[in-house]
């Protein structure tokens, strides 16, 4: 993620001026038959909107340290309303199929609720202290959840990052968390390079684990539509990619490879990570499948502080991450991340040093 908002807000700032793509059709990227006939994903439409910001906090206290109660007038507005129908998924469900021949971590014939239900926190590299099985104790995501970022380069403007909590979803009848990450350049940096993103990442509520994402960029020179999932029977991911480019028009791709149990995908790990009690000097880790690759995030609470924020002064936890690929310790730089230090955990600041200075990306807002 941090090289996600690294590449994407540093090209803003360094690209040269240039028109942006026309005549494309949007609408015939996201189309991807072979994704639709196996994800059915069905998503609540609220009904009334209804917005509570939080007060800026106290000296030493995260606007999450006592979160409001829902209004009354929200309560019941959900309404489940299939937002995207397709046919009959082929992909069965984690909870009626029985598991792949692979070897996995999980017994042979046990669905993956089964195996953790009798075995107890899996994978084995993640810290179990706050976890009953693979639930949180305490659920750090609230629904309508919105943590917003103002992103500068040398303390210039350069775009604006959200993190989302959206409604719950159903993925192939399973309950799933919505996770949304969206990245906008400001109007200065634009008129250089537009950058417009989203991406939607559906996580299991039960083993919180990604089944799909789905990436939607348009910039100024690409337009792309990409989509992801998880075959958590066959531990196998399959990921499709469309995209037009000024440079070489229209491109498809897809790639399918091996991953291991209990894996993030590169979007649903800033989320995932504020299920862990983040203790001073100690190391959380956790699978992420990216690229065809299997790699495990590292990450290390380096020292607690009271982080000068735009919403006042709030309690933090930094957190210097890395990265394990194939079995080697690959540092990721000077890259670090302030989470509230409270049960919520929310991203409050991400710094990425890059080839030319620092990029800091730092929250003005929390919903």
């Amino acid at each position: 993620m941090i090289f996600r908002i690294g590449l994407l807000l540093s090209a803003s700032i360094l690209m040269s001026c240039s028109s942006s793509l026309k005549n494309v059709k949007v609408d015939q990227l996201k189309k991807n038959k072979e994704f639709e006939e196996a994800v059915t994903i069905e998503i609540p439409t609220p009904t009334v909107s209804e917005e509570v910001t939080e007060p800026a906090p106290e000296v030493g206290e995260s606007p999450a340290a006592t979160p409001k109660a829902m209004p009354k007038s929200q309560k019941k507005t959900l309404q489940p309303v299939v937002k995207k129908s397709a046919p009959k998924p082929k992909v069965a469900s984690a909870a009626k199929t029985k598991s792949s021949t692979k070897t996995t971590s999980r017994a042979k014939g046990k669905t993956m609720e089964e195996t953790v239900a009798n075995a107890g926190r899996q994978p084995e590299i993640e810290d179990s202290e706050g976890f009953d099985g693979r639930r949180p104790i305490v659920d750090p995501f609230r629904v309508g959840e919105e943590v917003v970022h103002n992103v500068h380069y040398f303390k210039v403007s350069a775009g604006e990052l959200k993190m989302k909590v959206e409604p719950f979803s159903t993925v192939n009848g399973r309950k799933s968390y919505t996770f949304a990450i969206e990245i906008k350049t400001s109007p200065l940096f634009s008129n250089f390079y537009r950058v417009q993103d989203r991406v939607e990442t559906f996580v299991d509520y039960e083993d919180l684990v990604p089944r799909v994402f789905q990436l939607h960029v348009n910039e100024t020179n690409s337009i792309r539509e990409s989509k992801m999932l998880f075959d958590l029977e066959k531990n196998e991911a399959t990921f499709w990619e469309k995209k037009v480019t000024k440079e070489k028009g229209e491109e498809e791709k897809k790639e399918q490879w091996e991953i291991l149990p209990f894996s993030q995908n590169v979007y649903s790990a800033i989320f995932y990570m504020r299920n862990f009690k983040w203790e001073t000097g100690k190391e959380y880790s956790f699978r992420v499948a990216n690229e065809k690759e299997n790699l495990v995030f590292s990450g290390k609470a380096i020292r607690r502080e009271v982080l000068d924020t735009k919403l006042g002064p709030m309690k933090a936890i930094v957190i210097q991450p890395n990265i394990v690929l194939k079995g080697k310790f690959k540092p990721i730089g000077d890259n670090y991340i302030w989470v509230s230090d409270d049960d919520r955990k929310l991203v409050l600041r991400i710094e990425s040093k890059i080839k030319i200075g620092t990029l800091v990306s730092e929250v003005i807002k929390i919903k």
